[in-house]
């Protein structure tokens, strides 16, 4: 789909905790007070700080697949703030998959979940992320209003 209007912004993560759901195998790591299994599920909340034209906070709830290769990964984030200088709030859905050392994701914005300047946003990204960021990820979003 074709949009007519781009938000340029970075995101970082401000807060990650993730729980085991289902171990397929009984086997895997712990890392802190996280276990990650080989193969198996995890659920993840997540919270976002975006700075740029998209500017605001997202709370996230991502399930997690884990595997060998690519493994999928779902979520649906509530963001709060502004894109394009439009207020209000918004759903995200982000889908992809995850491996070692990177996931990629594609973002949309969910129709009839918005408020305020938001209220009839529809948009999409491309999220990479690889490795640890320390002045966080690129997000960009095609977006129409209205």
């Amino acid at each position: 789909m074709s949009y007519a209007h781009e938000a340029t912004c970075r995101f970082n993560v401000t807060a990650w905790s993730e729980h085991l759901v289902a171990d397929i195998d009984g086997e895997g790591v712990t890392a802190g007070s996280a276990y990650y299994p080989n193969r198996g599920l995890t659920r993840a909340e997540v919270t976002y700080s975006y700075a740029g034209d998209v500017e605001g906070t997202g709370s996230l709830t991502y399930l997690i697949a884990y595997k060998a290769d690519a493994a999928p990964v779902l979520g649906l984030e509530r963001f709060e703030g502004s894109i394009g200088g439009h207020e209000g709030t918004c759903v995200f859905r982000r889908t992809g998959e995850q491996d070692q050392g990177s996931v990629t994701e594609h973002l949309e914005v969910v129709p009839g979940m918005g408020t305020g300047g938001l209220a009839d946003l529809r948009g999409e990204a491309r999220v990479l992320v690889a490795g640890h960021g320390d002045d966080g990820y690129e997000l960009v979003l095609a977006f129409d209003i209205g």
